[in-house]
Parts: C-alpha cells; sequence; structure tokens
C-alpha cells in the first residue's frame, strides 16, 4: 500500500513502453516469454570433478545454476523486480526456490518446497551452503512436515476454506497487505523457481509462471543430451544440460533481460569467477538488502 510491500517498493520514473505492458497483460500467463538454453556439460563436468579432487569441495549442477542466476542479478537488479496489481516493484531480496523429494529413494513420501534468500555478494559456496543447509532441514525422518504442508492441511481440514483463505491472500497481496511472515514462507514470493527434473529422469520443460505471487522467472533443468557438432573440422558428439527458461517479459525491457542471460550464460562458461564476490554490486535506487553469511 502507498508503494510499499513487505517484499519491495514500488518504481517511479519508468519508461511508458515498460509501464503500460501490465495494462495491455494483466496476468503473467499473458506475458510470458519461452526460451531455451544448452549448458556445456563437459565445463560443468570438469569444473565439479576440479572441485572435489583439487580443494574437497562439492557442489552441484543447480548450485552453479543458482550462483550464476544470484551473480547476473548483481549486475542487472532491473530483471529482479516484480508486478503486482499493474505496478512495478524492485524486488527487496534476492531469492530462490525449489521443489524436492523427501527422500529421493522413495517418491511415495512426498516433497518439500525449499525458499532460499541470497546475498548479492555471495561466491558459489555461500550460495552452496545456503541451498544444502535448506535441503538438510527439510530432507531425513527428523524434517517434519514444513509451513506449506501445515498451511495446506489446516486449509483443506474445513469444506471451502481453501477457496477463502486463497482469495483473502490474494486481495491482501493485490493491496500490499499481506502479513510479511506469510509471504517469508511461501515459494510463490521469489525472483527465481528452480526446477531439476533430470532428477527424476525427465527432460527440460518451459514451466508456467504463477498468477499467484510473483515470480518472475522459472529455470527447467533438463536430462543430459548429445549434440553432433563441427569442431577443428571434425565431426563429434558434445554433451549438453538443457535449461528451458520462462520469463515475464512485463518486468523490464529486452535490451536487460538480454544483457542478464548473457551474463548468466558467462558465468556457467566460466564458473570459476563465482569463487570470489563481485567486485561491485548494483541494486535498485533506494532498494539495497543484504542477507547474512550462511
Amino acid at each position: 500500500m502507498f508503494g510499499r510491500r513487505p517484499d519491495g517498493r514500488r518504481v517511479k520514473g519508468i519508461d511508458p513502453v515498460i509501464r503500460i505492458t501490465p495494462y495491455i497483460m494483466p496476468m503473467r500467463c499473458d506475458a510470458q516469454v519461452f526460451l531455451k538454453h544448452r549448458v556445456d556439460l563437459d565445463v560443468l563436468f570438469d569444473y565439479v570433478r576440479r572441485q572435489k579432487l583439487e580443494k574437497g569441495e562439492q557442489i552441484s549442477y543447480m548450485q552453479i545454476i543458482i550462483a550464476a542466476y544470484v551473480r547476473a542479478i548483481s549486475r542487472n537488479p532491473k530483471v529482479n523486480r516484480f508486478i503486482m496489481n499493474k505496478q512495478i516493484f524492485a524486488r527487496n531480496n534476492c531469492s530462490a526456490a525449489f521443489t524436492l523429494l523427501k527422500d529421493p529413494s522413495n517418491i511415495d513420501k512426498g516433497e518439500a518446497v525449499v525458499k532460499i534468500k541470497f546475498d548479492l555478494k555471495d561466491t558459489i559456496y555461500d550460495v552452496r551452503d545456503r541451498v544444502n543447509a535448506a535441503v538438510e532441514a527439510n530432507r531425513g525422518e527428523e524434517a517434519g512436515p514444513g509451513f506449506v504442508d501445515k498451511l495446506l492441511s489446516f486449509v483443506f481440514s474445513v469444506p471451502g476454506l481453501a477457496t477463502l483463505v486463497v482469495g483473502l491472500i490474494k486481495l491482501l497481496d493485490r493491496y500490499g497487505i499481506a502479513p510479511n511472515a506469510l509471504m517469508d514462507e511461501l515459494p510463490f514470493y521469489v525472483g527465481m523457481y528452480i526446477t531439476n527434473t533430470a532428477s527424476i529422469r525427465l527432460h527440460d520443460v518451459n514451466h508456467h509462471l504463477y498468477n499467484f505471487g510473483n515470480v518472475g522467472l522459472f529455470f527447467g533443468m533438463g536430462m543430459e543430451e548429445k549434440v553432433a557438432v563441427a569442431e577443428g573440422g571434425e565431426a563429434r558428439m558434445k554433451r549438453y544440460l538443457p535449461v528451458g527458461i520462462t520469463a515475464d517479459e512485463r518486468v523490464c525491457s529486452g535490451a536487460h533481460y538480454a544483457r542478464f542471460f548473457k551474463d548468466i550464460t558467462h558465468y556457467l562458461r566460466h564458473p570459476e569467477l563465482l569463487e570470489q564476490p563481485p567486485e561491485q554490486v548494483s541494486f535498485d535506487e533506494g532498494n539495497e538488502y543484504h542477507e547474512a553469511k550462511p
């Protein structure tokens, strides 16, 4: 309300072409743009192998992708904006969410949703530690039902309550007065949602963006692909990690998105650059934020 929300503040002085798009496309499903990206899997494999052999560090492909996202946001803060009630807001955190199996060896044990906030100066090791801590807290026999599970169990305990609760949250959210504690827990209020469908032996997907909440980017990692390429005048098979990306085109200009994805591609080709914090971090004006070290 009045230009402020628990998760951001309204941006002023926006280019009229960008500002009008939420009125033309009021919902995220209207404004979805689908992209396909292939990550050089040999580069990631070699990097992960060297980290383990030379430094004793365990890093996953998904953690590298999340770290590349965090670093790219530190250089392109406009991509970390979101649309609510046809207004553009600057998010006051850098966050990501993903769904994991509570027991990878038994899919019938169900799933848990993990939401993590990052600092824009995080290194690949900081990202890894934050992700691992969240996974450990939500996996295993000791991990009880999370907030989302408890909330859903409650709203489904009374017939018709789910419709009422979801409608109320949407109404409060529209005017920026939804409780901060609720928005901190729900995974629909993040900059990026990422899914690793390769872990369940599925191809990459272009997942839809939810109209509930304010997720602006969805990354879908798929199973390894082998593609014939020509190198040095000879043909050979090259391994790629396919990633389907869905973006809300209303958030910023195409030029800003292009620079953002160019940065992500650069860091995925050179993940060693993520081992050191960035020399400089950019924020939307008046919207600086930080997260304590893990």
